[in-house]
């Protein structure tokens, strides 16, 4: 995973209605965008909008089935993306002058 990926992810997740959201979806196997609506109390533009930033992000694929879109978290965005601030964190810091 490189920089601009991370980077994206991080953003993505330091938002805390985001966060809540991701949450949401990775506890269950699939959710439509009205099941977090009802769930968080947030508008559906408002969910919505923060859906289309997770799956930029990769951190959950959506489908549609009917009339309906489906999240579901996606774990290998995940691991990846701690493999990659493991990485960042073993990174040898140059000595300080």
């Amino acid at each position: 995973m490189n920089r601009p990926e991370v980077e994206k992810i991080s953003k993505a997740l330091a938002d805390q209605t985001r966060l809540r959201i991701f949450e949401a979806i990775s506890q269950t196997k699939n959710v439509t965008c009205g099941e977090i609506v009802s769930m968080r109390g947030l508008t559906p533009a408002t969910v919505s909008h923060h859906l289309r930033i997770l799956s930029e992000a990769g951190l959950i694929a959506c489908r549609r089935q009917g009339q309906f879109v489906y999240s579901q978290a996606v774990p290998e965005t995940i691991a990846a993306y701690l493999r990659a601030l493991a990485k960042i964190a073993r990174a040898k810091k140059s000595p300080r002058r």
